[in-house]
């Protein structure tokens, strides 16, 4: 396991908004990810180094959005005002994590602006939904596209995470201890004081940190 991405929902200013806004912090554009049919939402993304990255997310005014667990999640939070959704670990094989949890993952895709697409398995976002300090799981099929951080800059990296919560809580819920997905990343727990979760990402960018 290993960290895959950070998933943040649009806030009152829109996916666009919201992605022109963060951008100008790290100094680097956010680019058009495309849309997930499955889950009626679309995304715009920044590659990093090390295979992660940053996604902003947007719930559309579609029936998936409504029925997806993944469309509700970030509806939801867009509703708070946006911010921080979640955490996302990519797994090698799911099958271990729908044994373990005693449930199916859900197929994924992402219809991309070049006409290509991504497709993907997951699993966790109710347990994401119930308790926002637990991340949720991906496998990626490596028969499509390219990985979403391909193409990223060296001088763009993600340096570390402020996560509301309990690790013990977190371990449990990956099976392992939290640092083994987190190897190249920086976590820092502190107690929560209100919902559980991600509070903040520091990015490594060519003018030093940035916390957002």
């Amino acid at each position: 396991m290993r960290l895959d991405h950070l998933s943040y929902a649009a806030g009152p200013d829109g996916l666009a908004g919201t992605a022109q806004r963060i951008g100008a912090l790290l100094g680097k554009e956010f680019v058009d990810g495309g849309m997930h049919p499955r889950f009626g939402t679309r995304n715009m993304i920044l590659p990093l180094a090390g295979r992660t990255y940053l996604e902003i997310v947007e719930a559309l005014d579609h029936p998936a959005s409504d029925k997806a667990p993944f469309g509700q999640a970030v509806r939801a939070r867009s509703a708070l005002g946006g911010g921080w959704l979640g955490w996302v670990v990519a797994v090698a094989d799911i099958t271990v994590l729908e044994q373990r949890l005693g449930r199916h993952s859900a197929d994924g895709n992402r219809h991309l602006p070049d006409g290509g697409e991504l497709r993907w398995k997951q699993i966790g976002i109710n347990g994401l939904i119930a308790d926002p300090q637990v991340p949720y799981f991906i496998e990626w099929d490596a028969n499509t596209g390219p990985h979403p951080s391909t193409g990223a800059s060296p001088l763009w990296s993600l340096h570390s995470l402020e996560i509301a919560g309990d690790p013990q809580r977190v371990s449990e819920w990956l099976g392992e201890t939290v640092d083994a997905p987190l190897e190249d990343v920086k976590v820092e727990w502190v107690a929560p004081h209100g919902t559980p979760g991600v509070v903040a990402v520091q990015v490594q960018t060519p003018n030093g940190l940035v916390r957002i």
